[in-house]
């Protein structure tokens, strides 16, 4: 009797953790995953500046914002020289832009990209002068300064040459020290915002509803893209604490039917939950081939005939068998592509045979051709 209650134990202990596991293996994500605190976010800047020590591969004479960019740059070092009497070969005129994360702090260092905005034939081997970025409002948030990667080369000779990348582009790795940081406010009346990546009504309401779940009555789906989340007293002190918990929520994300179909190279991602009504399907083809022979009209002899070639045209039309199949209503995308690749479709034939069914209003998905 001991035995059976131990083996009882045991299979109640097993059900336990199984329903455990199948129930966070249907939590799809975490909502970290789905959404972002509203507030949070990174900005664009942007400079002009001049790289310096190409090997000529610089901007030509005739690119005037550089000539007279050197020119300014070299009076502020004391050197009156004019724009008409420089010889720019080894610098080159450039667009700063960088991405400053949100959080950063006076000190910190960010990546840089390099463009060419003139003639230049390539960056490899420059060193990008001190350069301020700014952001939209025109204030400067940090400093770049530092040598060019370009990850790639250009070389000719004789008539021909090579290229491997984009030598005209380049990047500076932590090139660019940030100066100011960017105010963020995460708490506004007492609560934050939760925006989605994708909107939708019913991943809003899972949202909202896992949270409640967790910390009570505390959040309202405001629309399918934004839900506003009261901060509990107990975390007024303590909002990353708060967020932090939020974001680890499980929750199973909804999303409409969609099938997205590349003509170009024939790809086709179709969701989990695109289904159709039960609809035939025909697919066949037709060939037709042409070909030429010649052939030689010799006269008999003594004749004062003239030999003479003649062409002889063929023409051969083969049509396939069609293959007609019945597609069963069903809910599972699997069962729709194996119905099509049982008819023998190729994936450009069921690019065709999904834009008929669409337009016959067989297919319940959204149809996206990108």
């Amino acid at each position: 009797m001991r035995k059976l209650s131990m083996i009882f134990a045991i299979v109640f202990c097993l059900i336990t953790i199984m329903s455990t596991v199948f129930a966070a293996s249907s939590s799809v994500t975490r909502i970290k995953d789905v959404a972002k605190v509203q507030g949070v976010r990174s900005n664009q800047l942007v400079g002009y500046g001049l790289v310096m020590g190409l090997n000529g591969t610089g901007d030509s004479n005739k690119t005037f914002q550089t000539m007279q960019s050197l020119a300014s740059m070299l009076k502020t070092f004391g050197v009156t020289v004019s724009a008409a009497q420089m010889q720019a070969k080894n610098v080159a005129a450039v667009m700063v832009t960088a991405e400053l994360p949100a959080f950063v702090k006076p000190g910190d260092k960010i990546d840089m990209t390099i463009s060419s905005m003139g003639d230049a034939k390539s960056l490899q081997g420059g060193v990008l002068l001190q350069t301020p970025l700014r952001a939209g409002n025109g204030q400067v948030y940090a400093v770049g300064q530092g040598p060019v990667s370009t990850g790639g080369f250009s070389a000719g000779g004789g008539g021909s040459s090579q290229s491997k990348n984009f030598p005209t582009v380049g990047m500076t790795t932590n090139g660019a020290i940030v100066e100011r940081d960017v105010p963020v406010q995460l708490v506004n009346n007492g609560s934050i915002t939760l925006s989605l990546n994708q909107p939708d009504f019913t991943t809003a309401n899972r949202v909202s509803a896992a949270i409640d779940n967790q910390f009570g009555s505390i959040s309202l789906a405001r629309d399918p893209g934004t839900i506003v989340v009261t901060v509990p007293t107990q975390y007024n002190g303590n909002l990353v604490a708060f967020i932090a918990a939020l974001e680890e929520l499980y929750i199973n994300p909804d999303q409409i039917a969609k099938i997205v179909i590349n003509e170009r190279t024939g790809t086709i991602v179709m969701g989990s939950n695109v289904s159709i009504d039960e609809v035939a399907v025909a697919q066949g083809g037709l060939s037709v081939r042409i070909s030429n022979t010649q052939n030689v009209s010799q006269p008999p002899p003594l004749s004062g005939g003239v030999t003479t070639p003649t062409n002889n045209t063929t023409v051969d039309v083969k049509e396939d068998k069609a293959n007609v199949m019945v597609l069963p209503a069903t809910a599972n995308v699997g069962d729709v592509v194996n119905a099509l690749n049982a008819i023998g479709a190729t994936p450009r034939d069921i690019i065709s045979i999904l834009q008929a069914m669409k337009a016959a209003g067989a297919l319940h998905a959204d149809l996206q051709i990108i």
